[in-house]
């Protein structure tokens, strides 16, 4: 596009591989690449892509690029992750201390890997003193043209997103979170406090009311819900009620005060503080969105 403007094109993009390829398990496709990590000595930017499998599996895959990352960035090159790529990059210590995202459904896991970065899985994406990264799947068109942006200008920005009808400046991944609780944890009592909140969200549920029912001190029950689950009881709580208004307004016509009575809420004006809070869009615009009945369609 900034040839068709009579300007000179802005990136060179290569595609980086390993001197010496691993034997990749699940193999999909074949890629040649431009150059190999020894034949790089200096760049501007280096982009991860997101990854196929466990991320201790593909980052021992590609443990080799680590140090070259690390090395690069070192000479002044930016660095940026693709959802799950986030692991890679998080393995190359570039992300202690600094916000990032990934994909909403590897959150947990990567709380637990790297407890160093400042995960805050309802971006879309996140730019921390020229480190980037972006959300689950199809997020990445955001960032990309987030780059461009930085650096073409936001004229040129925009011609991309027309050009391929990405919603710009969209900062969310909240609207696609489905909450299924963080279980991949060993403690069992915690693991019982869950399933009885999961079960009983409908009615007022205390920490002393579960302390009690699991023999635990509140002060106790508190510190192992949080280390176990990245939450607060009281946010598991919240966020499970507000699963099950999703659900709600995905599946039925109810108006939005029924379905906050159902979940266990009496004060609007808090419920849909608290909707928006954890969804991104307010209870009338989740419905309208997800909902197929009230969405309609032109087909």
């Amino acid at each position: 596009m900034l040839k068709d403007k009579g300007k000179a094109p802005l990136f060179d993009i290569q595609l980086v591989g390993l001197p010496s390829p691993k034997d990749l398990p699940q193999r999909r496709f074949m890629a040649t690449p431009h150059a190999l990590i020894n034949e790089v000595t200096a760049t501007g930017l280096i982009i991860i892509p997101a990854l196929i499998g466990s991320p201790k599996d593909y980052i021992a895959l590609n443990q080799e690029f680590i140090p070259w990352i690390q090395r690069q960035h070192r000479q002044g090159a930016e660095v940026a992750s693709f959802c799950v790529g986030a692991f890679l990059l998080a393995a190359t210590g570039l992300l202690n201390g600094r916000k990032c995202t990934t994909h909403w459904y590897s959150a947990t896991a990567f709380r637990k890997m790297f407890p160093g970065a400042l995960l805050v899985d309802d971006k879309i994406m996140t730019e921390d003193h020229g480190i980037y990264t972006s959300g689950g799947a199809f997020s990445y068109l955001n960032l990309l043209v987030y780059l461009v942006e930085k650096f073409a200008g936001r004229e040129i920005a925009i011609l991309i997103a027309k050009a391929y009808m990405i919603d710009i400046d969209r900062i969310s991944q909240s609207p696609f979170i489905i909450f299924q609780g963080q279980k991949t944890h060993d403690d069992q009592s915690v693991k019982q406090a869950q399933e009885f909140i999961e079960e009983n969200y409908r009615d007022k549920i205390t920490t002393d009311q579960l302390g009690d029912l699991l023999a635990i001190s509140r002060r106790s029950l508190e510190r192992r819900f949080k280390q176990a689950t990245g939450n607060t009881i009281n946010e598991y709580v919240q966020r499970v009620r507000v699963e099950a208004a999703k659900k709600e307004f995905e599946s039925s016509g109810k108006h939005v005060n029924e379905v906050m009575y159902q979940i266990g809420y009496s004060d609007i004006k808090g419920f849909k503080t608290l909707f928006k809070k954890v969804s991104g869009l307010s209870p009338t615009a989740y419905r309208n969105k997800y909902n197929k009945l009230l969405a309609g369609s032109d087909l």
